[in-house]
Parts: structure tokens; sequence; C-alpha cells
């Protein structure tokens, strides 16, 4: 199974964002994370673009909240690049959409990647001011957070 992210880049991009250490076996928690609440997005853009009659969800149908948003541009200057092509694939592997999504959309999903990359990072340091390394309570509780709100 492709990842969506390399090892390198998830520890960057946490070290970065919240001066966390993660490590090769963060990777398939952070991966099934970031595939599970992508799909999220996209499967409420699809309800945005059907409500609206149109048959491709466009990036403004996606649910990007204030905070999602300002993680969007702090990702964007922590210079770290996600790869696209893996993001795909891995969207492939859960069901399929009614509707399919515009280039524009498709191009964003790196960059909504790596803004959720920063919003879990700082979610760990929410739960956890001290946690260096995420243990499986703080990904447990993390995610249990995203799963209500996103």
């Amino acid at each position: 199974m492709p990842t969506l992210t390399g090892a390198s880049k998830l520890e960057l991009l946490f070290r970065r964002s919240a001066g966390l250490d993660v490590d090769k076996s963060d990777l398939r928690r952070f991966d099934e994370f970031l595939n599970q609440k992508l799909y999220d997005l996209l499967l409420m853009g699809q309800v945005t673009a059907s409500s609206h009659g149109r048959d491709l969800i466009e990036p403004y149908d996606l649910p990007i909240t204030k905070g999602l948003q300002n993680s969007l541009r702090e990702f964007k200057q922590l210079d770290v690049e996600l790869e696209l092509e893996p993001i795909l694939e891995q969207l492939e592997t859960l069901p399929r959409l009614d509707l399919d999504y515009t280039n524009d959309t498709r191009d964003k999903l790196p960059e909504i990647a790596g803004a959720l990359a920063v919003c879990l990072a700082r979610t760990f340091k929410i739960l956890d001011p001290d946690v260096k390394n995420p243990q499986t309570r703080h990904w447990d509780q993390a995610i249990r957070i995203f799963n209500l709100l996103l």
C-alpha cells in the first residue's frame, strides 16, 4: 500500500508545526487518518455540489473551516511538499463518490492534507502540552476529536 507521506516528510511536518518527534510507526496511523479526513471533506463537498445542481466537486464545495484555512496558510510556510499521486491512489481504495472532482480540487488535495497534518500535530500538543512523541492514546483522542468536528 503506498503511503501518503514519506516518513521523513511526516517527521518534518510534525517537528516544524508543533515540535513533535514522530517515527515510522506513526506513518500508518497518519496515512489512515489523512485518507479518511480527505475522503470526509470530499464527501461533504459532494453534498454541496449536488445541492447546487453541479456534477463536479469544486474547491469551494469542500467544508474548509476558518481554522483549517489558517492551517493551510501555515502549512505553505513550512516548506514541505506533499505528492498528489499517493493521495489519489489512497482515495481510490475508499468507496467511490457519486461525483468526480475538478482538476482544481484534485490539485488542492496535497495542501489540504498538509493543513490537516498541521492541525493534527497541534491537537496533540493541546491534548498534552508536554508530549514529544505521540502515543496510541494521543492518536486515539485526536482522531476522536477530528471525527466529531470534521
